[in-house]
């Protein structure tokens, strides 16, 4: 088919096969879809019966807006795959979490608000924490404990 035979036959669908991919894909996907549909109908218009031109050219668009529909989903798959959701806390959550344990935190008894500041807040192991407080290794462990379950009781009340 020679550019002047083709320019002849399906010129004048260009605007009715936009319109159709416009009703069906983004507004920028719109030309290159557009191009497509003609670089087909280019390439096998020959094989076009006469008079149905324009039915083929909306079966060729369909296929062509459901192959591009399946990218974007796989594509969209793959980024769903690939970027972790952010399952970050909110700061009204954080502040919430921060007012709740200063609440626990102050109605702690003094020991074990040290025994706890000392271990999680400044690192210390059992036994460091043992020589800063001068007591042995077995008392802070106990001290720990219960210091903790005092703190996780706290909290919940604070819930």
């Amino acid at each position: 088919m020679s550019p002047d035979d083709f320019t002849q036959r399906f010129a004048d669908m260009r605007v009715p096969i936009a319109k159709f991919l416009y009703r069906r894909v983004e507004a920028t996907e719109v030309d290159d879809l557009s191009a497509q549909v003609f670089e087909i109908a280019w390439r096998r218009g020959g094989a076009v019966t006469v008079g149905e031109e324009l039915p083929w050219l909306y079966r060729v668009a369909t296929n062509l807006v459901a192959n591009h529909r399946r990218k974007n989903a796989r594509a969209q798959h793959l980024l769903a795959a690939i970027v972790a959701p952010d399952t970050s806390p909110s700061a009204e959550s954080i502040a919430i979490a921060d007012i709740a344990l200063a609440d626990a935190w102050a109605r702690l008894p003094a020991t074990s608000r040290q025994i706890l500041a000392l271990t999680a807040l400044d690192g210390l192991s059992i036994s460091e924490t043992a020589v800063a407080l001068d007591i042995t290794a077995n008392a802070v462990s106990v001290r720990l404990n219960r210091a903790r379950n005092l703190l996780r009781v706290a909290l919940a009340e604070s819930a």
